[in-house]
Parts: C-alpha cells; structure tokens; sequence
C-alpha cells in the first residue's frame, strides 16, 4: 500500500489550491457572519409584519365599532324622535363622542399598520441580498473545490466571479444599499 502516490511531488505548483484554500476560507468567514446578521434580519423582519397584522387587526375593529355606534346612533335617534327624551340626548351625545373617538383613531392605526408594512418590505429587500449572498458564495465554493480538483485555472477564475457578485450582495444587505436584481430575486423567490 502506496500512501506517497497521493502526496504533492516535490516542485510542484500548488499556487492553484493554495489560491482555492484562500478563496473557500475569505467566502465561508463573509458568508458565516452575513447569516448572522440575516438571520437578526428576519427576526426584525418578523417582529415588523406581525406588527403589521395586529395593527390592521385593530384598524379593522376600530372601523367595525365606528360601523356599530353610528348604525346604533342612527336607530336611538329615529326612535327618539324630534324630542329625545334626556335619556336619550346623553346617550346621543355618548355615542358622537365614541363616534368621534374611532374617527380620530382610524386613520393613525391606518398609517401605523402602512409603516409597518413599509418596515417589512425595506427589510425583506435586505434580507433578499443576504439570501442572494448566500447562494452566489456557496456556487463560488463548489466552483473553487472543483477547480482544485480538476487543476483548472479559469473555473477558479469563475469561481471568482461568484463569490465577488455574492459579496457585492452581502455588502449591500450591510451597508443597506439598494442594489436589488429584481430578475434573480424573483427567480429565486
């Protein structure tokens, strides 16, 4: 049993693998702390749509309830007639205010639950980048473990390609930059 057949000669280039050794280890490090940070990310992400969820929730009740008092106002009116008993102006006058109440509180749960839907969408384009990241580094790292294996140059050269397009998208998710290939996420997605 040969163990030397499987060792480098002596005087051998390993420039090749020593490039693909240097290569797998800058791409996993990026590509380990990029997945911290989107999986932070997705957190926030879900944080921000369930917040979104229940405050829609309650701008639904909130427009429901307004709904009720004003059918309910407009009924004790018609049978309270033209002269409403002081029973009846004090519960009027209970029912405007709630009314009013629900008028004033609508519109802001309306904008609160768009600024939590805009929360998402901003931090799911971020999130896309990072999943973009994830999979254009893991490409470059099949590319340059093949590429050592095969001994070929310009697979490593492609490999490189890769893993620059992966860190120009894990960067971005960083840095928030708006850099969003609508093409791949959508193929991706």
């Amino acid at each position: 049993m040969e163990i030397e057949a499987d060792l480098p000669e002596e005087g051998k280039d390993r420039t090749l693998n020593r490039l693909v050794a240097m290569t797998v280890v800058i791409l996993s490090v990026f590509m380990a702390v990029a997945n911290i940070k989107d999986d932070n990310l997705v957190q926030a992400m879900q944080l921000a749509k369930s917040n979104a969820i229940d405050t829609w929730s309650e701008y639904q009740a909130t427009k429901t309830k307004a709904h009720i008092v004003d059918t309910a106002r407009t009924e004790m009116a018609l049978i309270a007639g033209p002269k409403p008993s002081p029973a009846a102006v004090v519960a009027l006058a209970t029912m405007d205010k709630e009314a009013a109440k629900y008028a004033a509180e609508a519109p802001e749960l309306k904008a609160k639950a768009q600024a939590d839907d805009a929360q998402y969408d901003a931090l799911n384009t971020h999130d896309d980048q990072f999943d973009m990241s994830d999979a254009l580094i893991s490409i470059a790292i099949s590319l340059a473990a093949v590429a050592a294996l095969a001994e070929t140059r310009w697979l490593l050269f492609t490999a490189w390609g890769f893993g620059a397009f992966g860190l120009v998208m894990g960067i971005a998710g960083f840095a928030g930059w708006m850099i969003h290939p609508d093409a791949l996420a959508n193929f991706l997605s």
